[in-house]
């Protein structure tokens, strides 16, 4: 098992269709070592967690992809998050049993698919569809069908040690026949989900595509980084406004954050607040005198 969190891009020459190939070690095992997740968890969770990193690598932009999946069920919300860092995250909430096997609706009940563009200049851009389909990945193609007028196939499988997904994508080109993409997803259908987690990308790809002409790029690494700090933290307390903060002082003696994507824990004492509103405290200049 080699091609340890990376993510490869590869082109069918002459046709309009590109793919991405991903592998998450390391950086799944940092996602998996922050919550003790049931594996009925892991799962869907390995699955978003390299299908984010897939659909990210689609796309140019400064800022992050988050995808979100949230029902009613047992399962209730799986976050997956990547960025033009080439960095991951990923978080998931359940209530009770989660079944081991069964299909989205099991899982979640009635919910919906969000898939949100967070750039570092402009506003974002969010898309929301109904959880549809079978499986998580039939339900970002359907995502990508209706919403993006893209069709996209991805494969995804999670163990307890990888996660690991495989995109092929088809782009608007007037030289494409329908039987191109056809012919190309009839190949990939024949993938496996050991195959997928086992095989380094080269042997992959050429056990999928071998009588294809595909162009293998450079692969680019992925590492886990969760991104939160302890200047956003008081950030955001900061927004509580003092009065509020105060009182939670009184209550608790303490203000606690604890960042859920990585588990760390931030603490605010009342020296710590009384200089965190101090510090944006803007004082009138004194009136003129004449």
């Amino acid at each position: 098992m080699t091609d340890s969190d990376t993510l490869s891009r590869f082109l069918f020459e002459h046709t309009g269709i590109r793919g991405n190939l991903v592998h998450l070690d390391a950086s799944w095992r940092a996602v998996l070592a922050t919550h003790a997740y049931p594996d009925s968890v892991r799962g869907p969770l390995g699955e978003a967690l390299a299908a984010v990193a897939l659909l990210a690598a689609t796309i140019k932009f400064d800022g992050s992809l988050i995808l979100q999946a949230q029902g009613t069920g047992p399962m209730r919300t799986l976050v997956a998050q990547a960025t033009h860092e080439r960095t991951v995250r990923g978080l998931a909430t359940w209530n009770g049993d989660v079944p081991a096997t069964g299909e989205l609706a099991d899982l979640f009940g009635p919910g919906r698919l969000v898939l949100t563009i967070k750039r570092h200049q402009g506003e974002p851009y969010q898309g929301i569809v109904p959880l549809e389909g079978c499986t998580l990945s039939a339900a970002i193609e359907r995502y990508f069908s209706d919403s993006e007028q893209l069709p996209t196939r991805l494969w995804l499988a999670a163990t307890g040690q990888r996660a690991a997904g495989l995109l092929l994508q088809r782009l608007p080109s007037d030289s494409l026949g329908n039987e191109d993409w056809e012919r190309i997803c009839l190949l990939a259908d024949t993938l496996t989900p050991a195959e997928l987690i086992d095989l380094p990308g080269g042997r992959l790809l050429y056990r999928l595509f071998h009588e294809e002409p595909v162009r293998l790029f450079e692969p680019d690494p992925l590492a886990f980084r969760c991104g939160c700090s302890r200047a956003r933290i008081e950030e955001m307390i900061r927004l509580l406004g003092e009065v509020e903060v105060n009182e939670i002082l009184d209550e608790q003696g303490t203000v606690l954050v604890n960042c859920e994507f990585c588990n760390r824990e931030y603490r605010l004492d009342r020296v710590d607040a009384r200089q965190l509103f101090a510090e944006h405290t803007h004082h009138a200049p004194p009136a003129s005198q004449h």
